[in-house]
């Protein structure tokens, strides 16, 4: 059995943790948003994979680098924040139950878009 790239692995503990809100926020949120919450994380996240590369061209910014290093292990500690603070999200639906969650959505697919991302750069370089 092949090792996991650690950025993919973290790309992928973040979409099932963007999965979690997505299910709690259809079922605690406002009835009917089901669809508006799954259209929003597809664009948002792949909005942000599409144009991330291109608008950092265009700002003449320097070459990103993948998330988590090999030179530097601690950089995967600060990146296992990224799953939790979606995990956090996630909770939001069921202690406050009734309300709109989209701007959470939205912000979950922009961490995720930024993590898969970086699992691009890393299998890459």
């Amino acid at each position: 059995m092949s090792r996991l790239e650690p950025n993919a692995l973290l790309a992928l503990s973040t979409g099932v943790a963007l999965a979690l809100l997505l299910m709690t926020a259809s079922l605690f949120g406002e009835p009917g948003n089901t669809a508006k919450y799954l259209i929003s994380a597809v664009i948002c996240a792949g909005g942000f994979i599409l144009l991330n590369g291109r608008v950092a061209q265009m700002m003449k910014r320097s070459a990103v680098e993948p998330m988590v290093r090999r030179d530097a292990p601690g950089t995967a500690v600060w990146a296992g924040l990224f799953p939790l603070i979606v995990i956090g999200m996630g909770c939001a639906p069921v202690f406050f139950p009734s309300h709109d969650y989209g701007l959470l959505v939205i912000i979950a697919a922009v961490i995720f878009g930024l993590t898969v991302d970086s699992a691009i750069r890393a299998r890459r370089a």
